[in-house]
């Protein structure tokens, strides 16, 4: 049995001082007052030391692995050997459960990332699922982001949904000129940015992209039903306009990622879907494509849930800048990284609160004398998996 005391924790309604969290076995077993703590006198105790007390972090889109396994263009690492060291990297962030979202690519002449390749893809799947049956440090689960021409995998996409190897779908279309790349400038820097072309090359690509055939909308709904009918939350991505929106939430979507515009955010929200912004984004200030401000997003009350993105450091500290900068309530920036995204994927029965009875996923958040916080200890099912010390000498 452990006892953490002496800090700050955040529960589902508030952020709760005087009390100490109670962890028996895998789970939280009660929140008491800190005068009873001596009731408890078999009870290692955990001192917090004035920090907070805070659920583990719930991270559902982070392509963060695709930069472990290929660090460069034209280098794969092993997948086992990956997984296992950005594990080690998220828990440091705070990220106890981590949907690892892989884009599933049609494969064509600008595929920059060999990591995207259709049989990469299927092998880190298949390495994802392993994790399970393996000794680990956090929660491994899938977010399978598939591209709406990629018509070929489709029936791949499937059988992984059947055989439990994806945990959330979610559709894209990066097609030229909507969406994440509604300005073609932003494309046209893109592509060169991963190659060196020329403008005629540029062009060629683009008139071949919005050529291409794509899934019908028959075929979009059937997809998603059969992945809701297996318990799996569906998600739409870069939605532009409001009547793109209405027509995902007619398919059962439940989650719009990164709306491309205010006006959008806020009609996710007024249709009920949980809206998710980058951290990232918050941290740099703005979107890196010109797109919405998560900051602007989130002080309108558009957005509900923060993501790493691909940057796993920037869900801790997004928390407190949100707070301190943007004068957001802090329980409420907490929410966005623990109890809105196990909401919005269907774990909240046991993980995302300081609930007796979850989960005992908690991490310890003191913060040093400038304002840094400093993760100190973190705990997944009830055990103590990491502790860091800083030192002044």
């Amino acid at each position: 049995m452990f006892i953490i005391h002496n800090g700050k924790i955040v529960t589902e309604e508030k952020i709760l001082e005087g009390y100490a969290v109670v962890v028996e076995g895998e789970t939280i077993q009660e929140i008491i007052p800190e005068s009873d703590i001596y009731l408890k006198r078999d009870a290692n105790l955990i001192d917090a030391k004035g920090g907070y007390i805070s659920p583990g972090f719930i991270d559902i889109h982070s392509d963060y692995i695709e930069s472990i396994v290929s660090p460069r263009p034209t280098s794969m690492m092993d997948m086992d050997i990956s997984l296992r060291e950005a594990e080690k990297i998220l828990i440091s962030h705070g990220i106890t459960t981590i949907f690892h979202s892989l884009s599933f690519y049609r494969e064509d002449v600008v595929t920059h990332k060999p990591m995207r390749y259709p049989k990469n893809v299927q092998r880190l799947v298949d390495a994802i699922n392993r994790t399970h049956h393996r000794m680990h440090l956090i929660r491994h689960r899938l977010h399978a982001r598939f591209e709406l021409d990629n018509i070929d995998q489709v029936d791949s996409l499937i059988e992984n949904i059947k055989n439990d190897k994806i945990h959330l779908l979610s559709f894209m279309d990066h097609t030229p000129g909507q969406g994440q790349y509604r300005d073609l400038e932003v494309f046209r820097d893109t592509l060169k940015g991963y190659r060196n072309l020329t403008d005629e090359e540029v062009n060629v690509i683009i008139a071949e992209r919005k050529s291409r055939e794509q899934m019908t909308m028959e075929k979009i709904s059937e997809v998603a039903t059969f992945a809701i009918d297996h318990g799996i939350a569906v998600a739409s991505h870069d939605d532009d306009n409001v009547k793109r929106l209405e027509l995902v939430k007619s398919f059962g979507t439940t989650i719009s990622e990164f709306p491309i515009t205010l006006e959008v955010a806020k009609k996710a929200r007024e249709l009920g879907l949980h809206t998710i912004v980058g951290a990232p984004n918050v941290l740099l200030g703005g979107s890196h494509s010109g797109n919405l401000s998560a900051a602007a997003a989130i002080s309108c009350q558009c957005a509900d849930i923060l993501c790493s993105d691909y940057y796993p450091a920037a869900l801790l500290h997004a928390i407190f800048e949100l707070h301190e900068k943007y004068g957001n309530d802090l329980h409420g920036m907490f929410m966005m990284v623990t109890l809105n995204p196990a909401k919005a994927v269907r774990l909240d029965h046991e993980l995302g609160s300081i609930k007796p009875g979850k989960k005992a996923d908690i991490l310890i958040i003191e913060r040093m004398d400038d304002g840094y916080p400093m993760l100190t200890t973190t705990m997944v099912n009830g055990a103590v998996m990491t502790t860091t010390n800083y030192r002044t000498k």
